[in-house]
């Protein structure tokens, strides 16, 4: 009696597992996706800081070359330091089920029958 009890618990236990499984492996892809995220911001953030320095550095340049009475070369065009602001994550929202895509709605009705007595090609224009 007992052995029966403990294979249903396992058997029961086996297959309630699975679902606790797809829980925690869609929590796992959601912090994923943060840490991607977060990842991504941090890198904007580093070369956000690396411009601002390299412009500070060309800045203090330049006004030791005047202070100096030397004429500073012109420097390169370069993009505008664009500041990722603070990190703000919005979890993509998953793909459409397809109850919600429409994917199962029915055929229209049909206006002509599918074929005709007269040939596809009388409607396109001969080619010169």
């Amino acid at each position: 009696m007992k052995t029966r009890f403990t294979a249903w618990s396992l058997t029961l236990m086996a297959l309630s597992v699975p679902s606790a499984w797809a829980a925690v492996s869609e929590q796992d892809a959601a912090k994923a996706a943060e840490a991607k995220a977060k990842t991504a911001w941090t890198a904007k953030v580093t070369a956000y800081q690396l411009c601002a320095a390299q412009d500070k550095v060309v800045a203090q340049y330049q006004a030791r070359l005047q202070a100096d009475g030397k004429s500073a070369p012109q420097p390169m065009a370069t993009p505008a330091c664009v500041n990722p602001g603070p990190f703000s994550y919005a979890p993509e929202q998953g793909t459409q089920a397809r109850e919600g895509s429409g994917a199962h709605s029915p055929a229209e009705t049909a206006k002509q029958p599918p074929s005709s007595s007269q040939p596809e090609a009388a409607d396109k224009p001969l080619a010169k």
